[in-house]
């Protein structure tokens, strides 16, 4: 067979040299037509649950939050591996399946799931939420608001938080690619109202025309 192909083609040099010409003319152009990515992704298959707190530490995050989501989401089907992160003020807990249970099932799980995770975190330290539908690679960047020396004392934490959730994260939002900007630390600017029940009653006003109001 071998001494039928080199027969062959001593005989019709030509049409071996055309053919080879063609090959590697439609490599080059296939070689050029291939997507390269600088960073392939390498992802497993997992869903992040994320929670945010406003005062708590990083140990009380572990403990309130971090863990009894650990523990309600251990008993899913297909789990393979359950990671997490404890910060101050925020934890993200990353459920590792199986390739072949698929990208929408774990999330319809894990949904049910939250339900009853809700319920064991104390009222107030905060609602786990799941992440949208990006790979570990999706966190690409974290950044901090810090001010110059000479400005140290001009800005609270209030105001930077502020300046954060204003200003930087809508601006961030708003880059092509960008899918969420997370915030955490510093302290949420609220308002408080304080009502007068004697001025109220002179004036025939309840509480909920104040509520109304505002």
């Amino acid at each position: 067979m071998l001494s039928h192909i080199i027969n062959f083609s001593i005989k019709n040099k030509f049409i071996v040299l055309l053919f080879t010409s063609f090959v590697v003319g439609y490599g080059v152009y296939s070689l050029t037509q291939i997507p390269i990515g600088a960073v392939p992704d390498v992802t497993n298959n997992q869903v992040q649950v994320i929670t945010t707190s406003q005062n708590l530490s990083t140990q009380d995050i572990e403990q309130f939050i971090t863990y009894p989501v650990e523990l309600e989401m251990a008993n899913i089907p297909g789990v393979m591996e359950i990671r997490s992160i404890s910060k101050f003020g925020l934890s993200v807990v990353t459920i590792v399946f199986e390739e072949n249970i698929g990208t929408y099932l774990p999330r319809q799980l894990i949904a049910e799931k939250l339900t009853s995770v809700r319920e064991k975190i104390p009222e107030g330290f905060g609602s786990p939420e799941m992440g949208p539908i990006t790979t570990g690679l999706g966190e690409i960047y974290q950044y901090i608001l810090d001010v110059k020396e000479d400005y140290k004392g001009s800005y609270t934490a209030t105001e930077l938080r502020t300046i954060q959730d204003w200003i930087v994260k809508r601006q961030l939002s708003g880059i092509k690619g960008v899918v969420e900007v997370n915030t955490w630390g510093g302290f949420l600017k609220q308002y408080e109202v304080a009502i007068n029940t004697n001025k109220l009653n002179a004036m025939d006003i309840t509480a909920s025309d104040i509520f109304t109001a505002l």
